[in-house]
Protein backbone atom coordinates (compact mmCIF):
# COMPACT_ATOMS: atom_id res chain seq x y z
CA UNK A 1 0.00 0.00 0.00
CA UNK A 2 1.26 3.20 -1.16
CA UNK A 3 1.53 6.26 1.37
CA UNK A 4 1.66 9.43 -1.03
CA UNK A 5 1.57 12.93 0.53
CA UNK A 6 -1.93 14.30 -0.43
CA UNK A 7 -1.57 17.94 -0.76
CA UNK A 8 -3.37 20.13 1.34
CA UNK A 9 -6.05 22.36 -0.50
CA UNK A 10 -4.75 25.97 0.29
CA UNK A 11 -6.12 27.73 3.17
CA UNK A 12 -7.90 30.99 2.58
CA UNK A 13 -5.99 32.94 5.57
CA UNK A 14 -2.99 31.21 4.23
CA UNK A 15 -1.19 33.97 2.84
CA UNK A 16 2.22 34.70 2.41
CA UNK A 17 3.15 36.43 5.73
CA UNK A 18 1.19 33.48 7.48
CA UNK A 19 3.86 31.38 5.40
CA UNK A 20 6.61 33.50 6.28
CA UNK A 21 5.78 33.12 9.59
CA UNK A 22 5.54 29.38 9.89
CA UNK A 23 9.08 29.86 8.53
CA UNK A 24 9.96 31.83 11.03
CA UNK A 25 8.16 29.64 13.91
CA UNK A 26 10.45 26.36 12.35
CA UNK A 27 13.57 28.19 12.45
CA UNK A 28 13.44 30.35 15.37
CA UNK A 29 11.27 29.36 17.55
CA UNK A 30 13.02 31.46 20.14
CA UNK A 31 11.73 34.39 18.48
CA UNK A 32 7.90 35.61 18.88
CA UNK A 33 7.63 36.57 15.19
CA UNK A 34 4.19 37.68 16.26
CA UNK A 35 3.91 40.81 15.04
CA UNK A 36 4.49 40.14 11.75
CA UNK A 37 1.41 39.04 11.19
CA UNK A 38 0.26 42.90 11.67
CA UNK A 39 3.78 44.48 10.36
CA UNK A 40 3.98 42.33 7.66
CA UNK A 41 0.52 42.90 5.98
CA UNK A 42 0.87 46.30 6.31
CA UNK A 43 4.22 46.17 4.19
CA UNK A 44 2.23 44.43 1.50
CA UNK A 45 -0.56 46.24 1.90
CA UNK A 46 1.22 49.69 0.90
CA UNK A 47 2.74 47.52 -2.33
CA UNK A 48 -0.88 47.12 -3.53
CA UNK A 49 -2.25 50.14 -2.60
CA UNK A 50 0.52 51.80 -4.63
CA UNK A 51 0.01 50.11 -7.64
CA UNK A 52 -3.59 50.60 -7.56
CA UNK A 53 -3.44 54.38 -6.81
CA UNK A 54 -0.85 54.75 -9.42
CA UNK A 55 -2.71 52.88 -11.92
CA UNK A 56 -5.53 55.34 -11.48
CA UNK A 57 -3.50 57.90 -11.66
CA UNK A 58 -1.21 57.23 -14.91
CA UNK A 59 -3.71 58.95 -17.20
CA UNK A 60 -3.15 62.24 -15.58
CA UNK A 61 0.53 60.98 -16.24
CA UNK A 62 1.27 61.40 -12.34
CA UNK A 63 2.78 58.90 -9.52
CA UNK A 64 1.53 58.97 -6.37
CA UNK A 65 4.16 61.41 -4.57
CA UNK A 66 3.74 63.95 -7.02
CA UNK A 67 -0.29 63.66 -7.41
CA UNK A 68 0.57 64.16 -3.43
CA UNK A 69 2.74 67.49 -3.82
CA UNK A 70 -0.30 68.86 -6.00
CA UNK A 71 -3.05 67.53 -4.15
CA UNK A 72 -1.54 69.01 -0.94
CA UNK A 73 -1.04 72.09 -2.01
CA UNK A 74 -4.89 72.26 -3.30
CA UNK A 75 -6.11 71.82 -0.65
CA UNK A 76 -3.97 74.29 1.29
CA UNK A 77 -6.32 76.76 -0.30
CA UNK A 78 -5.65 79.74 -1.96
CA UNK A 79 -2.96 81.20 -2.95
CA UNK A 80 -2.04 77.22 -3.54
CA UNK A 81 1.16 77.73 -1.89
CA UNK A 82 2.89 76.37 1.11
CA UNK A 83 7.09 76.60 2.24
CA UNK A 84 8.78 73.08 0.94
CA UNK A 85 9.04 72.01 5.17
CA UNK A 86 5.33 72.51 5.65
CA UNK A 87 5.01 70.16 2.14
CA UNK A 88 7.73 67.54 3.78
CA UNK A 89 5.88 67.41 7.30
CA UNK A 90 2.62 67.24 5.28
CA UNK A 91 4.24 64.05 3.20
CA UNK A 92 6.58 62.64 4.95
CA UNK A 93 9.12 62.98 2.54
CA UNK A 94 12.85 63.66 3.05
CA UNK A 95 13.80 66.70 2.40
CA UNK A 96 16.00 65.63 -0.94
CA UNK A 97 13.43 63.39 -2.22
CA UNK A 98 11.22 66.52 -1.87
CA UNK A 99 13.60 68.96 -3.11
CA UNK A 100 13.97 66.37 -6.57
CA UNK A 101 10.33 65.53 -6.79
CA UNK A 102 9.69 69.39 -6.99
CA UNK A 103 12.10 70.26 -9.87
CA UNK A 104 10.31 67.64 -11.73
CA UNK A 105 6.96 69.04 -10.81
CA UNK A 106 9.14 72.20 -11.63
CA UNK A 107 10.09 71.20 -14.91
CA UNK A 108 6.69 70.46 -15.92
CA UNK A 109 5.75 73.47 -15.37
CA UNK A 110 3.43 72.23 -12.59
CA UNK A 111 4.32 73.99 -9.38
CA UNK A 112 6.82 77.26 -9.18
CA UNK A 113 8.78 78.18 -6.39
CA UNK A 114 9.62 81.68 -5.48
CA UNK A 115 11.11 83.75 -2.67
CA UNK A 116 8.63 83.98 0.17
CA UNK A 117 7.89 87.84 0.23
CA UNK A 118 7.21 87.79 4.27
CA UNK A 119 10.79 86.06 4.62
CA UNK A 120 13.64 86.87 1.85
CA UNK A 121 15.15 83.75 3.22
CA UNK A 122 12.38 81.13 2.52
CA UNK A 123 10.79 79.68 -0.46
CA UNK A 124 7.26 78.76 -1.09
CA UNK A 125 5.60 76.36 -3.67
CA UNK A 126 2.75 77.74 -5.58
CA UNK A 127 0.91 75.32 -7.70
CA UNK A 128 0.70 76.59 -11.57
CA UNK A 129 -2.65 77.26 -13.68
CA UNK A 130 -1.90 73.88 -15.02
CA UNK A 131 -0.82 72.21 -11.95
CA UNK A 132 -4.14 73.67 -10.39
CA UNK A 133 -6.20 71.98 -13.01
CA UNK A 134 -4.40 68.30 -13.12
CA UNK A 135 -5.22 68.49 -9.15
CA UNK A 136 -8.85 69.14 -9.57
CA UNK A 137 -8.90 66.61 -12.30
CA UNK A 138 -7.14 63.59 -10.85
CA UNK A 139 -8.42 63.95 -7.21
CA UNK A 140 -11.98 62.80 -7.48
CA UNK A 141 -10.20 59.51 -9.40
CA UNK A 142 -7.44 59.18 -6.27
CA UNK A 143 -10.24 59.46 -3.94
CA UNK A 144 -12.78 57.22 -6.17
CA UNK A 145 -9.64 54.67 -5.79
CA UNK A 146 -9.16 54.48 -2.22
CA UNK A 147 -12.51 53.79 -1.23
CA UNK A 148 -12.29 51.04 -4.12
CA UNK A 149 -10.08 49.62 -1.99
CA UNK A 150 -11.74 49.95 0.72
CA UNK A 151 -15.22 48.41 -0.29
CA UNK A 152 -15.48 45.44 1.85
CA UNK A 153 -16.17 47.68 4.73
CA UNK A 154 -18.74 49.16 5.86
CA UNK A 155 -19.06 52.68 7.56
CA UNK A 156 -18.59 51.34 10.76
CA UNK A 157 -15.55 49.07 10.21
CA UNK A 158 -13.63 51.69 7.87
CA UNK A 159 -14.07 54.22 11.16
CA UNK A 160 -12.69 51.14 13.34
CA UNK A 161 -10.35 50.24 11.14
CA UNK A 162 -9.13 54.18 10.89
CA UNK A 163 -9.07 54.13 14.47
CA UNK A 164 -7.06 51.02 15.03
CA UNK A 165 -4.36 52.01 12.60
Amino acid sequence: MSHETVPTPPNVHDDLVERGMRQWRTERPDIDSSGKAVVGRLLRLEEVILQSINGVLQPFGLKYQEYAVLATLRVAGQPYRLSPSRLQSTLLFTSGGLSNLLKRLEDQGLVRRSTDPKDRRGVLVKLTAKGLRLAEDAMPAHAAAELHLLRMFDDAQREQLAGLL
